[in-house]
């Protein structure tokens, strides 16, 4: 018999759940790519509040990669970055949503190239699909799902980095039919640089693409996953958060695993 808890507001079940991996639940209806999550991010993923000082005493800390850039006329007194990040999934997608209160929007970059996504302000999702125990730097089965906060949403506002069993960091736009994403600026009337970003990935679009190891998404699979926050500030390359994990190594990724849906009080 599965075995049913209660906490922050919805039920899970614990029947063939690694206890050892964050949880992603399923979503029983698919949500409009709207820029407003509240209809399904109470049944997603969520770990809380992220900021730098809980990165800071994270297991995956490391000085020179999670910083963030402060301008010399900077307002340190103020909220620099902080986010609350929802994932969830379906039989076709993987759900991304971030709820970020920020306090500058930057999506310039002095030397720009599409696949500078790090460069600006831009959220970054990465998966290893499925998890195996073999260390690689984006070669087959590893994903960036890359997304520039720029209302414009231009062609490499959703990117995708990605490898196979010949290539590594392959680079190039996620292709517009596995893609759907919106951004919705200053959502709580707080700040210009707010915002809500709601997206979603055609799972066999990507995970499927060059990769025979993967196969359609079912309860109890175990994945990789990473966050890569980017908050440039007007600086250049170091502004970025790492969260459950310490670089493009997938051998330092966090364990998610896909579970069923929850049920909200």
């Amino acid at each position: 018999m599965a075995l049913t808890l209660w906490y922050v507001g919805f039920s899970f079940s614990l029947m063939g759940q690694d206890a050892t991996a964050l949880s992603i639940p399923y979503l029983d209806e698919s949500p409009r790519i709207d820029g407003d999550i509240s209809e399904w991010k109470e049944k997603a993923l969520n770990d809380g509040e992220w900021d730098f000082e809980r990165v800071k005493i994270s297991a995956w800390y490391e000085p020179k990669r999670n910083r963030l850039h402060i301008d010399s006329l900077e307002d340190t007194n103020n909220i620099d970055l902080s986010s609350r990040y929802y994932i969830a999934w379906d039989q076709s997608y993987l759900y991304f949503g971030a709820e970020v209160e920020d306090n500058e929007h930057d999506v310039t970059d002095t030397n720009h190239e599409p696949k500078r996504w790090y460069y600006k302000d831009a959220i970054a999702f990465f998966f290893e699909a499925p998890r195996d125990t073999i260390a690689e730097k984006f070669g087959s089965g590893d994903h960036a799902f890359c997304f520039v906060i720029d209302t414009l949403m231009p062609e490499y506002g959703a990117w995708w980095r990605h490898g196979n069993e010949k290539q590594t960091y392959i680079e190039e736009p996620l292709p517009t039919a596995a893609v759907d994403y919106s951004i919705k600026m200053n959502p709580w009337n707080r700040s210009g640089a707010d915002y809500v970003l709601e997206a979603r990935v055609k799972m066999a679009s990507t995970f499927g693409s060059e990769n025979e190891a993967w196969a359609a998404p079912e309860i109890g699979d175990v994945y990789s996953m990473m966050i890569v926050h980017c908050d440039p500030d007007g600086g250049e390359y170091g502004g970025h958060l790492l969260i459950y994990g310490k670089g493009d190594d997938d051998a330092s990724w966090g364990k998610v695993q896909l579970v069923e849906s929850v049920e909200v009080k």
